[in-house]
């Protein structure tokens, strides 16, 4: 047999179809881009929205779009012990998938194809990133991306099986259960029915109404995919389940996916007998020899998929501005408890707090009550002889700076200790921030900070004494004094910078218990009232600034967890998912027109192989003759349940896998359930009357 399968041409895409990949690409690269960190309300389930869109334009827009030739891929799936292994090879005749426990465990699922049909599957056309397996391999060692969880000896891989007995233009993947005790085959089969141009669900009548396969079936509905599905095991007397599953159907916006009744039962080949899936390969067999009914799912599908990837990337990206505010809210608490520490410090060092206790004990020995402090009182005139006579010759005051430093780092620790237990207790209530915070430490300050206040506290006073000896060399006439009295003099800035920030006022007098105005009264009589207040000043300043250090230092634990994330807002992506809906607006337009012109869904652009294919799936012939059909042309497309089930009202020996034949009166009942119309118009096969 002679391949003439034209090749894949990857990209191979003009006008209209150009516009809208162009679109799903800049999409694509914006949903690569957005990152959603933060443990934000709805920031989980908008990550696997995420992933989910990524691995659809991946594995089946992308693709579907740049080789409109390729086959339809029929995606079978389904429940666990459904029977859906055992339903393709019934349809194949022959043992291509291992059912139930016989799975192998390297997770692959099983694509079958026309053996002409292979090069589009031996590629990345579909599924790029599941490794190829051929024939009974089962095992595969892919090396892939780093942190590629399925990279690796046992990664799931496909398997292709060629047979000559499925129609070109039509491919079967026999997908993992949905609803597996493994979680990775759960994400695979989700992913796999994604790639799908159809999908052809298997569920059970004592299994039908199961949670999982109903949250991908309101998926299927919500993206218009093309759905049908088959109930197995359906035994005489349970025909009511059938019809509940119809109208679970109908009323969940699947009134067009047609429904196949299978009787229980397997022969000792292990497959189906051919009257029970008989009708589901005629459907098979007679989409797959009709390219025009190909195209018209698969660029069904397509559409809800475009449709609905728009819309993802739209709520996506609502989700990537919530990030932002949630990052702003964590920083902005840290920001507010880490300020109050800086105005607390403030407020500390500037009401005269710091003038009591063990600085003023100090303070006091340092100048007394008597000779000095009465000169002082008597006038400024004689206060620069008082201060030389009083510091000559005297130990530098260290117990005065020791007490001062002491009584700061107290405050200092206090502050930072206070805006930790704040910043973690808001972080702790607020999702985004509780996932930050586990094992770091955080509810406290950090255990270096009481060093590195020491440290600075030194530098601070060793500042102030710069300040003065600044000041003093600018002063000739007190250059003397001042070398006798630097110390002291420092010291009596440190003690008026804690009651003022230019000098005391009445009320600071007051509530710094008098104790700076010795303070204030020595530097003005060596320095002069002006540089007092400019001295004052800037050792207040320079404090300020090395608290701030200090306590920016402590934030930064916070807002480093906050840096360390990508975290950007949704305006690109939502300029590129408006985007995309504009261009498949375009597309469709221009389709219309192409239909218009008498070059409509089933030219030289169709689906897989070209119309006229005589291979149909076992069971198919036989059951088109017991139907009444002759040949490929014969497909029961109309939404509804197929054969004409008629919900228990079938006569003795009519068992559910039985064909009702086109003039038996249950066809005429069941011609009268309500039926979705894609089917039927897609295919034309109602009568005509």
């Amino acid at each position: 047999m002679v391949d003439d399968t034209p090749p894949p041409v990857p990209g191979a895409v003009t006008g209209a179809d150009a516009a809208l990949a162009d679109a799903l690409d800049r999409l694509r690269a914006r949903l690569r881009d957005v990152a959603l960190p933060l443990d934000a309300p709805g920031a989980a389930q908008a990550r696997a929205d995420r992933r989910a869109a990524l691995d659809q334009l991946d594995d089946y827009l992308l693709p579907r779009l740049r080789s409109a030739g390729a086959p339809l891929l029929v995606v079978v799936g389904g429940s666990t012990g459904a029977g859906k292994s055992t339903l393709v090879n019934s349809l194949l005749g022959e043992r291509v998938s291992d059912p139930g426990v016989l799975r192998p465990t390297t997770r692959s699922p099983v694509l079958v194809h026309h053996p002409l049909d292979a090069g589009w599957f031996t590629g990345d056309r579909v599924l790029p990133g599941l490794a190829r397996l051929a024939g009974d391999e089962t095992s595969v060692d892919r090396r892939g991306e780093a942190g590629d969880p399925q990279a690796g000896p046992g990664a799931a891989a496909v398997r292709l099986v060629p047979s000559a007995a499925l129609p070109r233009g039509l491919a079967l993947l026999d997908a993992p259960d949905v609803d597996s005790v493994e979680e990775a085959n759960r994400r695979l089969a989700a992913q796999l029915l994604a790639a799908a141009d159809l999908w052809l669900f298997v569920t059970t009548a004592a299994r039908y109404a199961d949670a999982v396969p109903w949250d991908l079936l309101h998926t299927a509905a919500e993206r218009h995919a093309q759905v049908a599905l088959v109930v197995d095991r359906v035994d005489p007397g349970s025909e009511a389940a059938v019809e509940d599953l119809r109208r679970m159907l109908d009323a969940n916006g699947l009134a067009g996916a047609p429904l196949f009744p299978l009787g229980e039962g397997v022969g000792a080949d292990g497959l189906l007998p051919e009257e029970a899936v008989g009708p589901v390969a005629a459907w098979l067999s007679d989409l797959g020899g009709d390219a025009a009914a190909r195209r018209a799912v698969a660029v069904a599908t397509r559409d809800g998929v475009v449709d609905d990837l728009a819309r993802r990337g739209l709520a996506l990206a609502q989700a990537a501005d919530d990030q932002v505010v949630a990052a702003t809210r964590l920083r902005d608490a840290v920001a507010r408890a880490y300020a109050e520490a800086a105005a607390q410090v403030g407020s500390a060092t500037s009401d005269g707090a710091m003038l009591r206790g063990e600085v003023l004990a100090r303070w006091q020995e340092l100048v007394g009550t008597g000779d000095l402090l009465r000169s002082v009182e008597r006038g400024v005139g004689r206060v620069r002889d008082a201060v030389v006579g009083f510091l000559r010759g005297r130990p530098a005051p260290a117990p005065v700076e020791q007490a001062i430093a002491h009584g700061l780092a107290a405050v200092v620790l206090d502050a930072a200790d206070g805006a930790a237990e704040r910043t973690h207790a808001a972080w702790r209530g607020d999702p985004s921030g509780a996932a930050l915070l586990p094992d770091l430490g955080l509810s406290r300050s950090s255990a270096t900070l009481r060093a590195d206040v020491d440290r600075e506290i030194r530098a601070w006073q060793a500042d102030v004494l710069a300040l003065v000896g600044e000041q003093g060399a600018q002063r000739r006439g007190t250059a003397r004094a001042l070398s006798f009295g630097v110390n002291a003099l420092g010291v009596s800035l440190m003690v008026l910078a804690f009651a003022s920030t230019g000098g005391l006022t009445g009320v600071e007098v007051g509530i710094a218990g008098g104790t700076a105005v010795v303070a204030q009264k020595l530097l003005e009589a060596v320095f002069g009232d002006d540089a007092v207040r400019r001295l004052t000043g800037e050792a207040r300043e320079r404090l300020e600034a090395r608290v701030r250090g200090l306590l920016a230092g402590e934030a930064a634990r916070y807002t480093a967890q906050l840096d360390a994330l990508v975290v950007s807002g949704g305006e690109a992506l939502r300029g590129a998912a408006t985007a995309v809906e504009d261009a498949a607006r375009g597309e469709r337009a221009a389709r219309t027109a192409a239909g218009r012109d008498g070059a409509g869904a089933g030219d030289g652009a169709a689906v897989g192989a070209p119309s006229g294919s005589t291979a149909s799936l076992r069971g198919a012939h036989r059951w088109r003759a017991s139907a009444g059909g002759t040949g490929p042309g014969r497909t029961p497309g109309a939404g509804g349940t197929w054969p004409g089930w008629t919900g228990g009202t079938a006569g003795p020996g009519l068992g559910p896998g039985d064909a009702v034949r086109a003039d038996d009166p249950a066809a005429d009942h069941a011609a009268d359930r309500p039926r979705g119309g894609f089917w039927r118009r897609l295919l034309g096969r109602e009568d005509r009357g």
